[in-house]
């Protein structure tokens, strides 16, 4: 029993010094990618867009389908821009539909709204046959673009932009220029005709150019709104706030030093009510702290305020666990019992409390987080993941400390008056 003791709390120590290497401000790289705290907009900074959804004309489909699919191509626009964990999610304003867009760290801010709200309709036209001075649209729209690239003509080295259609587009763009020969397709984007080149021989390849006065930079921005997509329904931006990052700084020292302060104030407590006891559980809760802040850098779990606060809370629910086991301990020690039967039923009785009252708290914090959004769910998720920890090291790390003191000198220090 007593080796045992002793490889768990090796295996406590191994586990306290992984965490304390993942904690570490410059810890070890993971398949080369750098472990990091993931911070929310109102840390870094950043902006925070609300975009209203226009289904005046999205006719009798599913609203709920045409606000997914603006999130999924808004999803493509803003990785394009290489922004680090931005958040994108449905929302509602009255009875609108719209969508919210946070992002951290972003520098240019009209960059990101104009490619937001880009339309990037693409068509392709060929002559009506019943009057060939009109055109019509084609099958073929940029629901078909397999991959659009920047290019340099080799003759002229002015820059353009390649299309490459999946198979059903290579097939319809075959189509197209076969029963267009010697004449021009249009190619319309955003109600734009940009290019209209003559076509002299059938493309089977389903690739096709768009050429036209560009500068670099415009072929770029065209080649990301085209790989983006093109919305379903047009979005209206109705809201915009830019969080500073001297804002974000300052309310993550408030935090960090509130959060300090009440951890000093609970060890003082445990330790002067407690004693040794105070002490174990006091280490104990290093132990779930650096345990805690390590999972949240490796799963990760972008912070925000709300999430720090769900933190600290369930610093609190480790702390109450702790109490629980020690005042049952003390009713045994009462009751006549010596200290090593004492803390086993100690351990025992309250594990009922600590189980029920932790599951509570862990319906309560899944309830948050699928009938919520935004910071919400970061405090829903940071509070679960503290309760779990906390159950193992109030549960495991505690008791181990305890029973290891059992039959050693310091026994007589583990009664609790």
């Amino acid at each position: 029993m007593r080796r045992n003791l002793w490889i768990f709390f090796l295996c406590i120590l191994i586990v306290t010094c992984l965490a304390g290497l993942v904690d570490w401000p410059k810890g070890p790289k993971i398949f080369g990618k750098e472990i990091k705290v993931h911070e929310g907009l109102d840390l870094q900074g950043g902006t925070h867009l609300v975009y209203e959804l226009d289904t005046s004309k999205y006719g009798g489909k599913d609203i709920n389908s045409a606000t997914q699919a603006v999130i999924n191509v808004i999803d493509k626009r803003i990785n394009s821009l290489g922004v680090s964990e931005p958040v994108i999610q449905s929302s509602k304003v009255g009875d609108k539909a719209t969508v919210i867009v946070e992002l951290p760290g972003i520098s240019d801010v009209n960059q990101a709204i104009n490619l937001i709200g880009k339309t990037a309709q693409l068509k392709f036209q060929e002559a009506d046959s019943t009057n060939p001075t009109q055109l019509k649209d084609t099958e073929l729209t940029g629901e078909h673009l397999k991959l659009a690239e920047v290019q340099f003509d080799q003759t002229t080295g002015k820059p353009q932009v390649s299309l490459q259609f999946d198979s059903e587009g290579t097939k319809m763009f075959a189509d197209i220029t076969k029963r267009n020969l010697n004449n021009q397709v249009a190619i319309e984007l955003d109600g734009e005709i940009i290019s209209a080149p003559t076509v002299e021989s059938v493309i089977e390849s389903g690739q096709a150019q768009i050429t036209g006065t560009f500068t670099v930079d415009e072929a770029k921005t065209l080649v990301k709104e085209l790989n983006a997509g093109a919305l379903p329904v047009p979005i209206t931006l109705i809201e915009q706030q830019n969080v500073g990052a001297t804002l974000g700084s300052e309310s993550v020292q408030k935090s960090l030093v509130a959060g300090l302060i009440g951890l000093i104030l609970i060890a003082i407590f445990m330790i002067v009510y407690y004693k040794l006891p105070g002490v174990l559980a006091v280490f104990a809760l290093a132990i779930y702290t650096l345990i805690t802040l390590a999972l949240f850098k490796l799963i990760p779990v972008t912070l925000t305020l709300a999430g720090i606060t769900g933190f600290i809370l369930s610093v609190g629910m480790a702390v109450d666990a702790n109490i629980l086991i020690f005042e049952r301990t003390k009713e045994e020690l009462n009751n006549g019992k010596s200290i090593g039967p004492a803390l086993e039923e100690g351990f025992k009785r309250a594990w009922s409390s600590i189980r029920d009252s932790n599951i509570s708290s862990l319906i309560t914090a899944t309830i948050l987080y699928y009938g919520t959004s935004g910071t919400v769910r970061g405090f829903a998720v940071t509070l679960a993941l503290g309760i779990i920890v906390s159950l193992f090291t109030a549960i495991t790390v505690s008791r181990t400390f305890l029973r290891l003191m059992v039959g050693t000198r310091f026994e007589k220090f583990l009664k609790i008056n």
